[in-house]
């Protein structure tokens, strides 16, 4: 395998989706809302191969369902529809049907096979389909006039309050290729698979098998990594579409530049998650909890959720609290082998804990330390070589208000 390192990957400045070639994205007022754009599509020149990850609540809505179903078949998607406002989740028997009928028409509308049409929806649950609004979104797609990737992310758009999308590109096979996503999420995040909606694209071929593992691996060092309140939803998934349109060879594990490909997808991907963790509801900080000298990595992943998950942890940095202790606590009932006369913690570079045992700090300096808009709250277990880090966004007023007035 040949070494890629960070320097290698390049940022592309505004990228967005469509940035890798043969990709286009676009977004109207349907009317699922009452103003903003509620109905967005990718759409890819070629059928593309296809890749997803999916909610693990046990209440999987229709539109998600159907999507896994299409890529199961024969691993391929060419058109992505995204509805907001109503998520068509728990609505039985006539919500399967609207989301194939959501898919049926798409695929006429497009000249697509019905089976590479990915469906998605995301908003209020437990409310049907308003299927005359669908059409109308359908309808409006050979529209140039709402073609453009910005009108894309900001249709998927629920209580966000920023749209969220970036690309990167790398050379592989002496060909630039590029990886591009959007991402929605704000509320019901996290750390358990997958809580979001976030689309990804790239002009690179890619086997199937390897890409769909490669999701998976990148989505548990990423999108599993973050959180704002606690709780997973009924829709979410990750989808990546490869359509193959640069001419480098075939990537797999066995290809010399897989990990090229393999730390440009990661970047995205943590780059995403990362968006969607500082835009929580309410939210006006992004955590990020570093956890290292753990005997293996799953202890690392636990222990760094288990500080990121903790609403104690989570008040206390929107308070400028340098409350050492609510750390601490987190990762003692994290339930991993920790060693409590090993344990180092500090705030940035702040030590407060040392070997389990407190550290006189300026506590001044840490208040003004956790005024950041961006904290790291960094932990050692000082048993082993594993690290891993987790992202998250303070608690505050605001989230209570944003969530105690969702319906009305």
């Amino acid at each position: 395998m040949v070494a890629v390192t960070e320097k290698d990957i390049h940022i592309v400045n505004n990228g967005h989706v469509t940035s890798p070639q043969g990709f286009s994205a676009g977004g109207v007022h349907a009317g699922f809302r009452k103003t903003k754009l509620d109905f967005g599509w990718i759409h890819s020149d070629t059928p593309a191969t296809a890749a997803g990850v999916y909610t693990l609540n046990a209440f999987q809505a229709p539109p998600l369902q159907v999507t896994k179903e299409s890529i199961e078949k024969e691993n391929l998607i060419q058109t992505v529809v995204v509805n907001s406002g109503v998520a068509n989740s728990c609505t039985g028997k006539q919500g399967m049907h609207d989301a194939l009928e959501t898919q049926a028409l798409t695929a006429e509308k497009m000249g697509v096979a019905a089976n590479h049409v990915a469906v998605s929806s995301t908003g209020l649950i437990g409310v049907p389909l308003p299927m005359e609004k669908i059409h109308a979104g359908i309808q409006a797609m050979d529209d140039g006039n709402h073609v453009a990737p910005e009108n894309f992310e900001k249709a998927i758009l629920t209580t966000d309050t920023v749209t969220k999308h970036m690309a990167v590109e790398v050379e592989i096979d002496g060909e630039t290729i590029t990886i591009g996503g959007a991402a929605k999420g704000s509320g019901m995040i996290d750390p358990n698979m997958a809580t979001m909606l976030s689309f990804i694209t790239t002009d690179a071929a890619v086997d199937h098998s390897s890409l769909q593992n490669a999701l998976r691996n990148t989505t548990n060092k990423s999108f599993n990594m973050i959180t704002v309140d606690g709780d997973s939803s009924t829709n979410d998934m990750v989808l990546v579409l490869a359509n193959g349109r640069k001419n480098n060879r075939r990537l797999d594990e066995s290809h010399p530049e897989w990990s090229a490909f393999l730390q440009a997808f990661q970047h995205v991907c943590e780059g995403l998650a990362k968006q969607i963790a500082r835009d929580g509801e309410g939210a006006t900080k992004l955590i990020e909890v570093n956890v290292s000298g753990a005997p293996s990595e799953e202890v690392a992943s636990q222990v760094a959720k288990a500080v990121i998950s903790s609403n104690l942890v989570k008040t206390a940095v929107y308070g400028t609290d340098p409350n050492w202790g609510r750390i601490i606590t987190a990762v003692g009932y994290s339930e991993q082998p920790i060693d409590p006369d090993k344990v180092s913690v500090s705030l940035g570079d702040i030590m407060v804990v040392k070997d389990g045992l407190p550290v006189e700090f300026e506590e001044m300096r840490g208040k003004q330390y956790l005024e950041n808009e961006t904290v790291a709250l960094n932990v050692d277990l000082q048993n082993g070589s594993h690290v891993a880090t987790a992202w998250g966004c303070d608690l505050t007023y605001d989230y209570v208000k944003i969530n105690a007035s969702y319906r009305t």
